[in-house]
């Protein structure tokens, strides 16, 4: 009697393995076509051809970090390039007094790491992840392989290395040339964007270490933005409500 009760569970169990094994053949076959649709959207592998873009699939890998982590640390080697997935990430430095001036916000679909992978140094500055991030990431190694057999990779690392410059240009030039107050509407210009996708949530501290100055002075100017009649605050949040009196704040043209 236990030997023909036995015999049933085997077959039961195996059943069930079988369809636990085809469930996870479905959802690689389903995480595949969402990387390579991922990757097609990526400015580094614009006008790659179907099998172009599935070659460059096998090099990359993911990512996941939690909020507060930091996925690359200042001074260490440049070994990989990272696209943003999911999530918003921070490119910050941190001076010897212990202050951040945070480089750049990149949001999903954005890479980053880019100069110091193609130089072959170090890290010119950290990573760190300002909520749940999802990172795809290729090798600079297997990066070099890619460019070798994809000629149009090249010219598009051209294009993206030149906005990067754009983008230090106008950095200097807002630290430079513009007050704090106009610094902060450009800031809300520039991630405001047009009520899609997703963004950064900021606090005014790390507003403030995005443009240089001091939080108290960050919360000064949201102020006087919002006398002009440029914002409104509501529940911690800045809504724009002029953007032509945001523009003119900000010394920027539409």
């Amino acid at each position: 009697m236990a030997g023909r009760s036995t015999l049933p569970n085997i077959h039961r169990v195996d059943i069930i393995l079988t369809v636990i094994s085809s469930g996870y053949q479905e959802c690689v076959r389903t995480d595949m076509v969402a990387q390579i649709e991922f990757i097609k959207s990526i400015p580094y592998f614009s006008g790659l051809s179907q099998s172009g873009l599935d070659s460059v699939g096998k090099y990359i890998f993911e990512k996941k970090a939690g909020r507060g982590e930091i996925v690359l640390f200042e001074g260490e080697p440049a070994e990989t390039l990272c696209f943003v997935v999911a999530g918003v990430v921070k490119v910050f430095k941190i001076s010897p007094d212990g202050k951040e001036q945070i480089l750049q916000i990149i949001r999903p679909g954005e890479s980053f790491n880019d100069v110091p992978v193609f130089s072959g140094g170090v890290n010119l500055a950290s990573a760190g992840a300002m909520g749940a991030v999802v990172l795809n990431m290729i090798k600079k190694s297997d990066l070099e392989v890619v460019i070798r057999e994809h000629p149009q990779v090249a010219l598009n690392v051209i294009q993206i290395l030149s906005q990067r410059v754009q983008h230090l240009v106008s950095l200097v030039e807002d630290l430079s040339f513009r007050h704090v107050t106009g610094r902060v509407a450009r800031m809300l210009l520039e991630y405001a964007g047009d009520g899609t996708g997703e963004r950064p949530r900021l606090t005014q501290q790390e507003m403030a270490a995005m443009i240089g100055t001091a939080r108290e002075m960050v919360g000064r100017s949201i102020k006087t933005l919002e006398e002009e009649g440029a914002i409104r605050i509501d529940r911690h949040r800045i809504i724009v409500t002029n953007p032509d009196a945001l523009r003119r704040i900000a010394g920027v043209t539409s």
